[in-house]
């Protein structure tokens, strides 16, 4: 009941985790193990021996039933010897099952018990991997939503380059016809058409 108590009592994980692989790893660990297998079987026959007593005994008190109405007192006494033995014999079979029962359940226990702590050493290191691509993925996410905003920018300068470019040879071309029509009507050539 001590081992049931220490496995089901919310202990910090560390520490628990600390004090079972003590015990396992102590040198004797496997033969007690085994001394405790054995002694389950032990008290599976006992089990089993009591259950046969208590059948016994249910019969003999069937059987004291029917002799007591056919030859009165002298039964009484036989009787309740019979009543004592089933109840030594019902008392024993309740406790070997009830000790049954508690072994079946601490060994169940020890092995949620041990199933929890290496779930739980899986997932907190499945979050330290997960954290960093977590941060891994959220950076290259960021970086990708940057790349498109500086493609996105890049286009549009260059959309805003080619609408100056044509803006700079409109205005090129009508400043040279305005040169041009300025110089017709004042009759003077102007310098860049003297070098050629």
């Amino acid at each position: 009941m001590g081992a049931f108590l220490f496995l089901v009592t919310p202990l910090p994980r560390a520490y628990r985790k600390k004090v079972l692989t003590a015990l396992s790893g102590l040198p004797f660990a496997h033969h007690l193990a085994i001394t405790l297998r054995f002694t389950f079987i032990f008290i599976l026959i006992l089990f089993i021996d009591s259950v046969n007593r208590v059948y016994r005994v249910q019969v003999e008190v069937a059987e004291a039933h029917s002799s007591i109405r056919a030859a009165g007192n002298m039964i009484s006494v036989e009787r309740s010897e019979i009543q004592a033995r089933k109840f030594y014999s019902q008392r024993n079979m309740y406790l070997c099952g009830f000790t049954l029962f508690l072994s079946l359940i601490l060994n169940r226990t020890h092995a949620l018990v041990l199933d929890l702590m290496e779930a739980q050493d899986k997932i907190s290191a499945l979050k330290g991997s997960s954290n960093d691509s977590v941060k891994a993925e959220t950076l290259a996410t960021e970086q990708k939503s940057e790349i498109a905003r500086l493609e996105k920018e890049l286009a549009r300068k260059d959309q805003d380059l080619q609408t100056l470019k044509k803006q700079s040879e409109a205005l090129s071309k009508e400043y040279h016809s305005v040169s041009d029509q300025l110089n017709a009507k004042s009759g003077s050539v102007p310098s860049d058409k003297k070098l050629d």
